[in-house]
């Protein structure tokens, strides 16, 4: 048994090539953890050198340099800024391609002006691309990539990121030191103005968890939030699915928020997962499902006709108290009859049972779809409308992609293939091999959108992307290799298609710069500056790696 669980990208390509290489040779499993041994190790230290820069410890930061560094010389004055977009501009550094010594002291001062830059620096991140190390482990030379984004000087923010050779030592329990820092590109881009501030705390949206591991915070799943006008006021309240108890926020309509979550009984409801509003009793108020792992729920709101917010348990006289490991759900009226249906996505339970395929996984637990009969009921109805993925299936969305009148449904699976189930009007067809829309990937969130204005919508579906993926298949295959480059699409980030117009889709992911998001979830298309053109936000993390960083 390994000394402790293999990330899971050098336990995806063993088990993908048998512990063998392409050529037929056995490959050196104890050989290859002890490498991402030290890769991680590498990794994990450079996480400790980004967060002495963000907290500005420069004592800590002078941790992790030798006596003496060979290093390229950082320019002294700023580079010329050009227009890139409304309200952004861009700059290309230039530095010198040859290298010099410095001491460690002059080096490090050097270095630490890129937090002085900042008024207050938000995060910094140095990540290992690729690393080779010396027989005995404690020499590295490795290609890394770093940004530092914070608020600059005046009212907007930088966001600086690069590339970069970088060689270290290792002597015992000390962390690696850097002897080597060669830059080969760096870029800022710069905002006339701060876009968004954080004002949950003063909202009244602030709200602290236990850590990921402690307490009562040891589940796999996620939460999530739900917006609508619960209480015909005219402004949009806010309900979340929590680690302890789910949460209601009525608008006050003044910038804050008043918890409702005792008075509303959603409190005492069980922790859900997933959660949307919707009327499903088409009495103009909006009432709540919420998915989940175990029993799903519906939550009807007594708004109508009682005049106040209460939310009342139906879920099992209206017949959704079905059992799945629920992550998302998505509602529609998938049949035209005026009633809203519900779309559940259903994962497994990752650790207790593990996929049959990395990349094509088939045994999650069926999704469920619940048909709304009109009379405050459900019935399951899933197989019968050729929609029960078990494909550990994340996210989904309702949309008319063909323009014909009835709800078509794109599903998004973890650990291979996505759907996209084309509405027959009593069954759906899964079409999106000849859409080309599959994206074999970590799938975790689908939105469309019309990205180009070209007048239909566009597809963005969110995966995984992973540093740590990336450098332990270059270790395992050749670069044409057919297995690396299927799992490669595993760890290279989020997906863009751009409709054609003709039924079909092409991925233009890297036409618009590479879209890698970390580890991703949900997001989608969202205007965020007001300009008329469809931006993309990504939420991402997780914890990975003995130490529970993300590396």
């Amino acid at each position: 048994m390994p000394r402790r669980i293999l990330p899971i990208f050098l336990l995806v390509a063993l088990i993908a090539i048998g512990c063998a290489t392409p050529t037929g040779e056995s490959v050196d499993v104890e050989k290859l953890e002890v490498q991402e041994d030290q890769s991680e190790s590498l990794a994990n230290d450079l996480l400790a050198f980004s967060l002495a820069m963000r907290k500005a410890d420069r004592n800590r930061f002078d941790d992790f340099w030798t006596e003496t560094v060979e290093a390229t010389r950082l320019p002294k004055n700023d580079p010329a800024y050009e227009p890139l977009a409304d309200r952004v501009e861009q700059a290309v550094w230039a530095f010198d391609s040859e290298l010099a010594n410095f001491s460690r002291d002059e080096y490090v001062t050097a270095m630490w002006s890129l937090v002085e830059r900042y008024e207050s620096l938000e995060d910094v991140r140095f990540k290992v691309k690729k690393v080779d190390f010396s027989e005995d482990g404690t020499h590295a030379k490795a290609k890394i990539k770093f940004f530092l984004v914070g608020k600059h000087e005046g009212q907007g923010r930088e966001w600086i990121k690069g590339l970069a050779k970088l060689g270290a030592v290792k002597s015992g329990d000390d962390p690696w030191q850097i002897d080597h820092f060669e830059l080969t590109e760096m870029i800022s881009k710069v905002t006339e103005h701060e876009w968004f501030s954080e004002v949950s705390g003063p909202a009244g949206l602030g709200e602290k968890f236990p850590l990921f591991g402690q307490g009562a915070n040891d589940g796999f799943v996620n939460h999530g939030a739900a917006v609508a006008d619960v209480n015909a006021d005219g402004l949009l309240d806010i309900a979340t699915t929590g680690v302890l108890h789910n949460f209601l926020y009525l608008n006050a309509g003044d910038g804050t928020f008043i918890d409702a979550s005792a008075d509303s009984l959603l409190k005492f409801v069980p922790p859900g997962s997933g959660v949307v509003f919707l009327d499903y009793d088409n009495d103009g108020d909006s009432d709540l499902f919420m998915a989940a792992v175990g029993q799903q729920m519906l939550l009807q709101n007594r708004f109508v006709p009682d005049g106040e917010v209460r939310f009342v348990d139906v879920s099992l006289e209206a017949g959704v108290a079905q059992n799945a490991i629920g992550f998302s759900p998505v509602v529609a009226d998938i049949n035209g009859d005026g009633w809203q249906d519900i779309y559940v996505c259903s994962y497994n339970r990752y650790g207790t049972v593990m996929p049959d395929s990395w990349t094509g996984a088939t045994n999650g637990t069926p999704n469920l779809l619940l048909v709304n009969k009109g009379d405050g009921s459900y019935r399951s109805e899933a197989e019968a409308w050729g929609v029960a993925d078990s494909r550990w299936s994340y996210a989904a969305q309702f949309i008319d992609l063909d323009a014909d009148g009835d709800q078509d449904l794109y599903v998004t699976n973890d650990f291979g293939e996505n759907a996209f189930y084309r509405n027959d009007g009593d069954r759906f067809t899964d079409r999106s091999v000849e859409m080309g829309v599959v994206d074999p990937g970590f799938g975790m969130g689908v939105s469309f959108g019309d990205y180009d204005r070209d007048g239909d919508y566009d597809l963005h579906v969110t995966n995984m992307s992973s540093t740590a993926g990336k450098r332990i298949l270059e270790v395992l295959y050749p670069v044409d290799h057919p297995m690396r480059m299927s799992l490669e699409k595993q760890a290279e980030g989020n997906s863009l298609y751009a409709n054609d117009g003709d039924g079909t889709f092409r991925n233009v992911s890297a036409e618009v710069g590479g879209l890698g998001g970390g580890w991703a979830f949900g997001g989608g298309f969202v205007d965020i500056d007001g300009d008329g053109w469809e931006d993309l936000h990504t939420p991402n993390g997780f914890v990975s790696g003995e130490t529970m960083k993300d590396t």
